[in-house]
């Protein structure tokens, strides 16, 4: 699972091996025992565990603001 970023305590990764049929880009996010998965191109949130509202209204923030980099 490599890490793309670290941001404000976030860990945003992917899976080198994921999907068959590949999916659209995606980004992975962990923190405190909270994941999601986050559609890049547009942003949205495409699972969530553990997180409430406002935090995924941040994550999908980060995304936006570094989709070029994911």
């Amino acid at each position: 699972m490599p890490t793309v970023f670290r941001q404000d305590g976030f860990r945003f990764f992917f899976y080198s091996n994921e999907g068959d049929p590949r999916e659209p880009p995606h980004v992975h996010v962990m923190k405190d025992g909270g994941e999601a998965k986050f559609w890049v191109r547009p942003v949205a949130c495409a699972r969530s565990h553990g997180f409430d509202a406002r935090t995924l209204k941040v994550i999908a923030r980060i995304v936006a603001d570094r989709a070029n980099q994911i």
